[in-house]
């Protein structure tokens, strides 16, 4: 369950309370509808999940949608902050990092990359978003700064996500983990092609 604040005088000012009630619902949303699904989870099962009043959840939300677009929001943050973060240490440390998060955090993978499809087509269309993001760093990692290297890179991002959605879904941690280096691996096969090809053509390695 989440952390409620404690009764009575706690110093925090009016905006401080409602940024925790905030975070607090948000959490709560991420791990209800990892464990339900969007369709089964009620508002209702949010407010007590997250030790709030309903008066406050709708002062913050307007809905559950809303509320579900709040909390992939911040899933999102977090992943992508992540991914930024150890892209910095090689592309292979990177890769076995999101797979070792998505199965780590079941219950926020499930959010982020299944139940949108629940939801519709306001949380895909920000899914998509987020996912071309992520495939900008992987690009810029890699050096694959033409056309068809970016597409390349925005191609790896879709496979993947397409790829870990039954062993999120089962709830298969080790699968999920397990594709990490055949995804690795992919990507260097296509790292030497491009290298290959732009030999070939006369020009440098991209």
């Amino acid at each position: 369950m989440a952390r409620q604040l404690p009764r009575g005088r706690h110093g925090l000012s009016p905006k401080q309370v409602a940024e925790d009630q905030r975070q607090r619902i948000v959490a709560a949303t991420g791990e209800i509808m990892g464990e339900r699904g969007y369709l089964n989870t009620s508002v209702a099962d949010i407010i007590s999940r997250a030790g709030v009043s309903r008066e406050t959840f709708y002062r913050l939300f307007d809905n559950k949608l809303d509320c579900f677009l709040g909390a992939f929001d911040a899933i999102a943050t977090l992943l992508v902050d992540h991914l930024r973060i150890v892209l910095a240490e090689g592309v292979e440390a990177s890769v076995s990092a999101y797979f070792d998060l998505l199965a780590s955090e079941p219950r926020y993978a499930r959010l982020f990359l299944v139940e949108v499809h629940a939801v519709g087509e306001a949380a895909i269309a920000r899914r998509a978003e987020v996912q071309q993001l992520i495939a900008t760093s992987l690009a810029d990692a890699l050096g694959w700064d033409t056309d068809p290297g970016r597409f390349a890179a925005t191609s790896v991002v879709a496979a993947v996500s397409a790829m870990v959605t039954g062993p999120i879904i089962s709830g298969d941690p080790a699968a999920i983990r397990g594709l990490g280096p055949k995804v690795l691996d992919h990507i260097k096969m296509i790292d030497s092609c491009r290298e290959v090809s732009t030999r070939g053509n006369g020009y440098p390695p991209a």
